[in-house]
């Protein structure tokens, strides 16, 4: 359970960070996502977690 709430962590201070450096792509880049279909962003989504999936394994392996 620790480890799970560091990765949470780690996902905030990313998406943190991101949103301080680019303020402006991050709102273009959310109207982007608004306008695209749902079909497209749900592969998308899978497509990321099987990849991050992929790398806990790789690394916790």
């Amino acid at each position: 359970m620790k480890d799970f709430f560091v990765a949470v962590g780690l996902v905030l201070v990313i998406e943190g960070l991101i949103l301080a450096a680019f303020p402006s792509r991050i709102r273009d880049a959310l109207e982007t996502m608004r306008v695209t279909p749902d079909q497209q962003l749900r592969l998308v989504g899978l497509i990321a977690a099987v990849i991050g999936l992929g790398v806990v394994w790789w690394v916790r392996g």
